[in-house]
């Protein structure tokens, strides 16, 4: 089974930057897509931000220009680059892996807290 293992969150001051990572491990195969998401307190999960395996990404409109995310395939890893961070940006962060062979499956970290606070 795979196992995906986030990392990176913390207290960072408004306009300050974090880079979170999801490591995967348990399988030989390359997610087809993986995806980062939040639910702040009071909140619903939303997503955050998605990359295939072919390098397409998308973003939700709130972190547009502040966050990117990328793969390193060959380290089974994603990252997530935040900029410009917002106390509204205050979340448990989740990473997700999307993997597709006759069926999909999706497999979900356990979170990593990220606090922006003055």
């Amino acid at each position: 089974q795979v196992q995906l293992v986030e990392s990176g969150g913390g207290l960072v001051q408004p306009g300050g930057s974090l880079r979170l990572s999801c490591a995967a491990s348990g399988t030989s195969l390359t997610a087809n897509a993986m995806g980062w998401y939040r639910q702040a307190p009071g909140k619903q999960r939303e997503l955050v931000a998605t990359i295939t395996n072919t390098g397409s990404t998308r973003y939700a409109d709130s972190v547009k220009g502040r966050f990117t995310i990328s793969r390193d395939n060959a380290k089974n890893t994603a990252y997530l680059q935040m900029n410009s961070l917002k106390p509204e940006d205050t979340a448990v962060y989740y990473c997700k892996g999307t993997y597709i062979t006759r069926w999909t499956d999706d497999y979900w970290g356990q979170g990593t807290q990220v606090t922006v606070s003055s």
